[in-house]
């Protein structure tokens, strides 16, 4: 596609910042991570394990090389849940505190960076929406992290249970699936814990509907009790990504549900099955967190499981993926064409042909990237079985964080692959 127009230039060059951006961030954190002081032991974990963690950080991943929880200190932790932040809101939004706290102007410059890291059309009200990008997304972490806090303090003491409330909370909210409780447990520890389950699952929900659609779920339908007026309709986008988001979360439940009866959750009353099996359903289109051993799920539902990750959250999220919205487009427009209409229409919404181009182009770009991927790490690593290395890789792209166990055993090509998928 032929991109002309001083906007057009402009375009590329806010995207060129906005990538820039985020590199500079990953090495900033790379140099921070393999500082002795940032290690368990006082020793480096060396450099390439601290870039693969501050990438995984920083795009919200959760993939990791080196057990988080027991290979890193209370600096490295802290480190890492900063670049957690910032790649869960975006770069733009540290920038926009940053203007707040020291009262300057805003520029046209800056609210252009804000719109390409929003992946916001308009210009008007970006100011706006990056405050409350901000505030919602801090009030929101620092519930989790309250209600998280009252169980894990009773375990760990008042100290080390405030921060583990406040690490998990931000890393539940910004899909990232970083956890600190050490041994590549992740969360199986609380795989019965109702607190514990049900505000991470809540965060990574939230986190993964997207700001934009956060925003207008506040204004039309809870904004309006407060003042005794009429809910108002949400926007098309916003009823897309619940209508999706709710669909997905019970087809995955009930894959996982069916799939796993007997095998990672044999030994689980009905209902701990249902648990496990939403709280998985959840975790595989976003976070990473698991409350199931991964690596001994079969393949099928591992199948299922790149189907999830593969898709994603919405679009304007913490979460990644192709997002909701494309596979939208993607599934209208097939149904579209068997029925012999011109025009993809949903909701009374027609869907232009350079969206459903788009749509297209960028799921086919998506599913050659992690195929090449998982080819090229099964090749360098025969030992490995193609349907985990299809899982790693699916993961890495949709930076969802879930792992087969494997990731910590790839060869240096591998692991700098997934960095760049990440």
């Amino acid at each position: 596609m032929k991109i002309e127009g001083r906007g057009a230039k402009h375009a590329l060059s806010t995207t060129r910042v906005v990538a820039l951006g985020f590199a500079f961030v990953i090495l900033v954190g790379s140099v921070l991570l393999s500082l002795p002081v940032a290690s368990a032991t006082g020793e480096s974990v060396g450099y390439f394990d601290a870039l693969f963690t501050s990438t995984s950080c920083v795009c919200v991943t959760g993939l990791v090389v080196v057990d988080t929880g027991t290979a890193y200190s209370t600096f490295g932790h802290v480190v890492i849940i900063l670049l957690i932040q910032i790649g869960g809101l975006g770069f733009m939004s540290v920038a926009m505190l940053y203007f707040m706290l020291l009262g300057k102007r805003v520029t046209l410059g800056t609210r252009l960076l804000f719109q390409e890291s929003l992946n916001e059309d308009r210009i008007g009200g970006l100011v706006r929406m990056m405050r409350w990008v901000i505030f919602s997304a801090l009030s929101i972490e620092a519930v989790g992290a309250a209600l998280l806090a009252t169980r894990f303090i009773p375990i760990y003491g008042f100290g080390k249970g405030l921060w583990y409330g406040v690490f998990h909370s931000i890393s539940a909210f910004c899909n990232a699936g970083f956890d600190l409780i050490g041994g590549y447990q992740n969360l199986m520890p609380f795989q019965f814990d109702p607190v514990v389950n049900i505000t991470i699952t809540l965060l990574i929900i939230i986190g993964g509907l997207g700001f934009i659609v956060v925003q207008d779920i506040y204004l039309c339908k809870i904004q309006p009790r407060f003042h005794h007026k009429d809910t108002t309709r949400l926007n098309f986008h916003s009823q897309i990504c619940l209508r999706v988001t709710i669909v997905l979360l019970l087809f995955g439940t009930l894959g996982f549900f069916l799939l796993e009866f007997g095998n990672t959750m044999e030994g689980l009353n009905i209902l701990e099955k249902l648990n496990c099996a939403f709280f998985q359903s959840t975790n595989t289109r976003t976070a990473g967190f698991a409350s199931v051993d991964i690596a001994a799920q079969y393949e099928f539902t591992k199948v299922l499981s790149v189907l999830l990750m593969f898709i994603g959250a919405c679009p304007g999220s913490t979460g990644g993926g192709i997002k909701t919205t494309t596979l939208t487009v993607l599934l209208f427009t097939v149904i579209c064409t068997i029925r012999g209409k011109d025009e993809v229409v949903v909701l009374r919404h027609r869907f232009s042909t350079p969206a459903v181009y788009k749509a297209f182009s960028l799921t086919f770009i998506a599913i050659l990237l992690v195929f090449i991927d998982a080819g090229v790490i099964s090749s360098l690593n025969p030992d490995i079985l193609y349907i985990d290395c299809l899982y790693e890789a699916t993961s890495a792209f949709g930076t969802v964080g879930l792992s087969a166990s494997v990731t910590p055993n790839l060869d240096p090509i591998s692991k700098l692959i997934l960095i760049f998928t990440m």
